[in-house]
């Protein structure tokens, strides 16, 4: 499931990507358009470093999921916050922008799905502590067998 789920991810980030650094020269040569052009190359990075870790049948850790792929989420964040606010002076193509937030909206249900697996793995971890800490069954000073002068007596010999 989860390799088939980041197949998928690398898929769609690599069709969004494509999409756009095409679109993305042409709009970086807009004086004070540079932030789009920059935000662009962080998030092709990161996607490159996803892309080479399915490459080399690295299965990421659900930590490692969450942390990239809230990386990957906030960044589209502020790409979509910024050509918003510059569609028209940076000439950006509604498709363009369409494309980014439908790409952001699939990272963020799979960052969603990472986040919840570590939560729930941490979960896990304290019920296990817990148990562990628990006082045993056949032995301690509860108020059952405390008076009884300790813990409860197995019987020796053939039952």
């Amino acid at each position: 499931m989860r390799l088939r789920t980041a197949s998928g991810l690398a898929a769609t980030l690599g069709f969004a990507m494509a999409s756009l650094l095409i679109t993305s020269p042409a709009s970086a040569q807009v004086s004070g358009c540079e932030p789009l052009q920059k935000l662009l190359t962080t998030r092709q990075s990161m996607v490159a470093k996803i892309t080479a870790a399915q490459k080399a049948k690295r299965k990421m850790t659900p930590q490692e999921a969450c942390s990239t792929f809230g990386t990957l989420v906030n960044n589209g964040n502020e790409t979509l916050k910024f050509a918003n606010a510059n569609k028209d002076w940076c000439q950006i193509p509604p498709s363009f922008i369409d494309g980014l937030k439908a790409d952001n909206a699939r990272i963020a249900t799979f960052r969603g799905q990472a986040c919840n697996a570590v939560k729930q793995q941490a979960q896990m971890q304290r019920r296990a502590q817990q148990q562990a800490q628990g006082a045993n069954p056949f032995g301690g000073a509860d108020s059952i067998t405390s008076g009884a002068g300790g813990g409860l007596k197995v019987p020796r010999g053939a039952l």
